[in-house]
């Protein structure tokens, strides 16, 4: 089976229900199995490739998460751009639960991550450019979809990704703020560097659902969960209108990543 785009669901994602004419495919890959099993559907006219990130059940830890076996999965079905939602914390006043954020860099805090397709055993190192992480081509077309939604949005965001599973610290948190970091996560490294070097299109669509623990505020999962469901149809929305224009072929440099990655 083949599909055109990708989409790898974060939490509150987890679920393929949004498309029609579901199959299921078991894939095996050179890094082990992905998150789970594979669902295959249309949206939008398109065919699209779905998995849940952290499992159906949401028992895979950020740091375990299977990323290569996922990125890899998605490249043996043809996938070449990749929608990838997920929440996030804020680090700034004006980025507030509830709002979209579309990442343009990153501060990557991980540190038990493989990040790259080509280790010791293929005998060759991949020095990958990720200047601009994000695909710009695909994206200018989700911003300019959720414009069109009236959906409240950050066109631009720093994504400083800590390993997890645990949350920051306060003195962790002011930090980040230092750094101009705008938002925090745990998944987005090295899903987005894998794609790249999978020359595979990618973006991440963010969801802002609590202020971190800078504001003095602890962290709290029930809040997190009631500020997802809360935004959890503004994120649908913006899968499907962008799926219906992301164009069949890819019109930037992201399938050209691995010329001059090599030594």
């Amino acid at each position: 089976m083949q599909a055109e785009i990708g989409i790898i669901g974060g939490t509150g994602l987890d679920d393929p229900k949004l498309f029609s004419n579901i199959k299921e495919v078991t894939i095996d890959t050179p890094y082990g199995k992905p998150s789970d099993v594979i669902s295959i559907g249309e949206l939008g006219g398109k065919t699209i490739a779905f998995i849940p990130r952290h499992g159906k059940k949401h028992a895979i830890r950020p740091t375990d998460i299977p990323v290569r076996a996922n990125i890899y999965a998605f490249k043996q079905l043809g996938v070449k751009h990749i929608l990838a939602p997920s929440t996030v914390g804020s680090l700034r006043e004006e980025y507030v639960p509830g709002d979209i954020v579309f990442v343009d860099q990153f501060i990557d805090r991980t540190t038990r991550r493989e990040q790259s397709f080509y280790t010791a055993t293929e005998g060759k190192v991949c020095h990958i450019g990720v200047a601009e992480p994000m695909c710009p081509e695909l994206r200018k077309t989700i911003i300019n979809v959720t414009k069109n939604l009236g959906i409240k949005m950050h066109e631009t965001g720093t994504y400083v990704c800590i390993e997890g599973p645990r949350f920051s610290t306060k003195a962790e948190s002011k930090l980040y703020r230092s750094w101009s970091a705008d938002i925090i996560g745990m998944t987005l490294v090295p899903e987005c560097i894998l794609a790249r070097e999978a020359e595979i299109c990618y973006t991440s669509i963010s969801t802002v659902t609590d202020y971190d623990v800078w504001k003095e505020h602890p962290v709290c999962i029930d809040d997190i969960v009631t500020v997802m469901r809360a935004n959890i149809e503004n994120v649908k929305k913006i899968l499907v209108e962008t799926v219906k224009v992301i164009p069949t072929q890819q019109n930037c440099n992201c399938k050209n990543a691995l010329s001059g990655a090599f030594a």
